[in-house]
């Protein structure tokens, strides 16, 4: 139990149904949707395009989704990838060619994070009617019926979006300045904005399905706009869009299993970093201490330059069972010196490689769904359609321009992907649907919670609430929440020490109670959002 006298968050308990999200409408419009009779699936699609609205700088229907599904009564975790693909007509060599390539090798740069070039097919609508098809239970109309309520009326911008949406607004361009500012600037907490635009959009996917939105009058819409300004997208791939049912990938971290989407979405980095840290005494170490904020900096440096390596479309990776092995965690966690930071992560793991928004429901039958959806980074690309501003995400940025890279830019391939949902289950049982947003942090969140949990028998809400760190690009990025000892230490032991401008992250989980019968849940205080429940 924490300590009532110190700022934080209670868990949210309920019986038969709860949301955990970033926002306190798309939570209630969820738990309003299970009340309803709605199951898991419904309520979680309702409340994750109702956040497009709420939260418009992190996602929208201009995006991909990944989900993880546990079905009513079984224990059997279902993957879908709802990730969208490269144009047909997108070539490598033409952007090389073309000197879009500034870091030739590096797989998370080389292509403008603001060009059509980094425009992706959006593929969240067609799973989320997949998804309305095969297991939801009220049907598309009525799970979208909140957010086109929304889209009209207008919401009031919450404290950390107008935050954000101040810091990004640069990133804006065109239509979608008209689009997404008030009168050309940033809206501030309170104001209201509205999207009746994207409210037609959403009516027209109501009654015409995913054709809707892939065909027709809106797909026209966005194909002129990515045209206009060089893109190489067609009517052809928009209509070929498709999300694939997968096989989820997990790891044991102690007595528990760590279930996570498959590559192209990064899970795969989280369950090798965790097969790192197992080979040290996280629970010996102080959880907010210097020690361990540096054992897992230097594991996630490794397995993020793994990542870099090899996560690709899954039809173009081939090194899965490599990054998944335990064998590959205890290699590089011999490389790791406790007392001094590494300076290059790739150099030092060459020779062990020779041989790559969240929201979660859980209803009253135990359907539970772990679903995150974004346009990547702050407003995406920046660029949205004219007549219907629909804002495209910029996922084509992750891709590499190096020749031969199993994640080299190509037409009709799924970029790597930061976004990953996750399940953790004990003993054969899904005992939490949980997400770590923030781009790149995600895998390292991942690990941070289950260790936070795991080891230091923190409750899930309050292992969202401590403290976090990140080492990446060069500089190890620490939280105020860690005292000055801390980061004075972390410098003399090599680490480039800073302040983020925003928190690290953030995360939503819901407990499992079976013994009470009980659902708690998660989430975290650095975001606008809560987890409610009936």
């Amino acid at each position: 139990m924490r300590d009532f006298h110190l700022p934080g968050r209670s868990p949210v308990f309920a019986q038969n149904g709860i949301c955990a999200t970033s926002h306190p409408l798309a939570a209630k419009v969820a738990v309003q949707i299970l009340e309803a009779g709605g199951n898991a699936v419904d309520a979680a699609i309702a409340g994750a395009v109702l956040l497009g609205i709420c939260e418009p700088q992190m996602t929208g229907i201009g995006g991909d989704c990944f989900v993880l599904l546990k079905p009513a009564g079984d224990e059997k975790i279902i993957a879908l990838n709802g990730s969208g693909r490269a144009p047909a007509a997108l070539s490598a060599e033409k952007l090389r060619v073309a000197g879009q390539a500034k870091t030739p090798g590096a797989p998370m740069s080389g292509i403008s994070s603001g060009g059509p070039e980094a425009v992706t097919i959006p593929g969240a609508i067609d799973a989320f009617c997949r998804l309305s098809k095969d297991w939801g239970r009220i049907g598309l109309k009525a799970a979208l019926a909140p957010a086109i309520h929304y889209a009209e009326a207008g919401v009031p911008v919450a404290p950390r979006t107008a935050m954000d949406w101040r810091i990004a607004a640069s990133t804006l361009q065109g239509d979608a300045r008209d689009h997404y500012l008030l009168a050309g600037k940033a809206p501030v907490a309170g104001q209201v904005f509205r999207h009746p635009q994207q409210a037609e959009v959403l009516r027209r996917v109501a009654l015409e399905g995913r054709a809707g939105f892939y065909e027709g009058e809106v797909a026209e819409d966005m194909v002129a706009a990515l045209r206009a300004l060089g893109g190489v997208h067609t009517l052809d791939d928009f209509a070929a869009t498709a999300c694939d049912y997968t096989d989820p990938v997990s790891g044991a971290y102690k007595d528990v299993e760590m279930v996570e989407h498959p590559p192209n979405g990064q899970g795969a980095t989280a369950i090798l970093l965790n097969n790192i840290l197992s080979h040290f005494d996280v629970a010996g170490m102080d959880p907010f201490g210097t020690a361990r904020a540096h054992i897992e900096a230097e594991a996630a440096k490794l397995a993020y330059d793994a990542r870099d390596r090899f996560l690709a479309d899954p039809d173009y990776m081939t090194r899965l069972p490599h990054m998944l092995s335990p064998e590959l965690g205890a290699d590089l966690a011999a490389l790791i010196d406790p007392k001094s930071a590494m300076p290059d992560p790739r150099a030092a793991s060459d020779r062990v490689h020779r041989e790559t928004i969240y929201l979660t429901v859980i209803d009253k039958d135990r359907m539970a769904v772990s679903l995150i959806y974004s346009i990547f980074h702050s407003f995406g690309s920046g660029i949205a359609s004219s007549k219907f501003g629909v804002l495209f995400q910029n996922r084509g940025f992750g891709f590499s321009l190096e020749p031969g890279h199993p994640n080299e830019a190509g037409g009709g391939k799924r970029p790597m992907h930061t976004i990953i949902p996750g399940m953790l289950k004990k003993s054969g049982k899904v005992i939490m649907p949980f997400g770590v947003m923030g781009g790149a942090y995600q895998p390292n969140g991942h690990s941070r919670l289950i260790t936070n949990i795991v080891d230091f028998g923190l409750h899930p809400q309050a292992a969202i609430d401590a403290p976090r760190s990140f080492s990446d690009a060069g500089q190890m990025m620490v939280e105020r929440g860690y005292p000055d000892k801390v980061r004075a230490e972390l410098a003399e032991m090599g680490h480039k020490v800073g302040t983020p401008e925003v928190p690290i992250g953030g995360a939503q989980a819901i407990l499992i109670d079976d013994e009470n019968g009980v659902l708690q849940g998660a989430s975290d205080p650095r975001k606008d959002g809560c987890a409610l429940g009936y």
